[in-house]
């Protein structure tokens, strides 16, 4: 598919971070804050002492302007060639913000509006981690969670199960409990305990910690059992404890029920979401697939993922969603050892635990590390999200890189995003001039340095 006509530039401060996109003022972080318009201020201020993100030119922060550059001609000819309809984009470095901003537009349909950087993704699988990965993290660091306890030990569903009463809550994290990777789960049940059920009575495919097999299932346990420890839902707590103190207004579950006090017509233009009944905040959610399966029309503002949408949008393996300046904010707190704007969200040592490569294995606990052919160092962490997301942080570099498209829109069979993602990443990587880098495995001098 080819984008007939679309404009496809950078939307906000992407080429150049020039000083008209530099003013806005931070958001006020420490109270639950309501999630707001488009219009809403972006991160901002100093990132010393846990500080906040501020604009700067590439030169500034050890980047080649030219080299980086590269990125936006990458996601400019992916757009054109079919990949996504849009994309959002942020990228920091040494606590500055290099690019934010977006490209394209939210639909391939005429009258979407062009992406930003608060246009709203579903971030798919970005749920284990942004959501769910931290909340272990915060729990674990209070003592309220066990890495080494069995499943069993939170839920009842588990117990008296053979070989299942050894899994543990590390075996979930590190995607080695045996469990199946993926089950359709939605072709029959709906609700949290009718899944709690069906996944306890499973059997395993493997004995625990024998073997890494990416799973949703395991990450939705989880899920379970951080609402079985903290007696809140798994989108309460996170909106306590993570996403209002950060002032992540974009991110959230289920955004059909947010309030969101712009007129469509402001953010959005004289025709489309918002102007014809439907909720306001559609006109920044990006639309995913045509899904002609399960619920039959083009899903937008609830979840993608059909197991997530028959648990109600909220599960421990998808449902989640946010902006490019919300994971930016992320992403910052995670470099700065948990810290943002003054707001305490773990400590530095829980996020080393978490993302250090896990012995036997070549993942984190919840974060992928980079394989032999990514070009981030070997301390680095990240995830992909089914939809077209993905959020890599490397502390070496002290580095993030944020990159959202809905690349399923239409269909889920468009899998053009991959290079686009692996290509964006050389770029960065390649761009950096004030320290040397990982040289991708197979790829010639001219490749990394073009």
């Amino acid at each position: 598919m080819t984008a007939p006509g679309l404009p496809v530039r950078p939307s906000v401060c992407a080429a150049i971070l020039v000083v008209a996109c530099a003013a806005p003022a931070p958001h006020q972080v420490g109270g639950a804050q309501p999630r707001t318009d488009a219009a809403a201020p972006a991160p901002a201020v100093t990132r010393r002492g846990g500080g906040r993100l501020t604009l700067a030119a590439p030169e500034e922060v050890g980047l080649d302007p030219a080299r980086l550059a590269r990125v936006d001609s990458l996601i400019n000819d992916a757009i054109l060639a079919g990949a996504t309809p849009g994309a959002a984009l942020a990228i920091g470095r040494h606590g500055r913000l290099v690019r934010l901003g977006g490209y394209g537009r939210l639909d391939w349909r005429s009258g979407f509006g062009p992406v930003t950087d608060s246009t709203i993704y579903d971030l798919a699988s970005l749920s284990k981690v942004i959501g769910t990965t931290t909340a272990a993290m915060i729990l674990v660091e209070e003592g309220r969670l066990d890495l080494d306890a069995p499943v069993a030990h939170y839920l009842p569903e588990w117990r008296g199960k053979g070989d299942k009463e050894r899994v543990t809550v590390r075996h979930l994290l590190t995607h080695s409990s045996g469990l199946p990777a993926y089950a359709p789960l939605w072709r029959q049940l709906r609700g949290r305990d009718a899944y709690a059920r069906r996944i306890g009575a499973m059997g395993l495919d493997h004995a625990p910690g024998s073997r890494t097999v990416y799973s949703d299932l395991g990450i939705m346990v989880l899920g379970f059992i951080i609402e079985e420890v903290t007696g809140q839902t798994l989108d309460g707590f996170l909106d306590e404890r993570v996403f209002d103190p950060l002032g992540m207004r974009d991110t959230g579950y289920n955004p059909r029920s947010w309030a969101d006090p712009v007129p469509a017509v402001a953010a959005y233009g004289e025709a489309g979401p918002g102007t014809d009944g439907s909720p306001p905040i559609l006109a920044r959610v990006a639309p995913t697939e045509v899904d002609t399966v399960f619920r039959h029309t083009h899903v937008h503002g609830v979840v993608h993922d059909e197991n997530a949408y028959a648990l109600g949008g909220v599960a421990g393996h998808a449902g989640l969603f946010s902006s490019a300046r919300d994971l930016a904010v992320f992403a910052q707190m995670m470099l700065n050892g948990g810290e943002y704007g003054g707001v305490r969200v773990v400590d530095s040592a829980t996020i080393a635990l978490f993302t250090r490569r896990a012995e036997g294995s070549g993942r984190a606990l919840g974060w992928d590390k980079p394989g032999p052919s990514d070009p981030f160092s070997p301390r680095a962490y990240g995830h992909t999200g089914f939809t077209g997301t993905s959020v890599w942080i490397d502390p070496e570099y002290d580095l993030f890189v944020v990159l959202l498209t809905n690349r399923i829109n239409p269909t889920r069979d468009n899998t053009k995003h991959a290079a686009l993602r692996r290509a964006v990443h050389d770029a960065v990587i390649h761009a950096i001039t004030d320290m040397p880098v990982r040289k991708r495995e197979g790829a010639r001098s001219d490749e990394v340095r073009q």
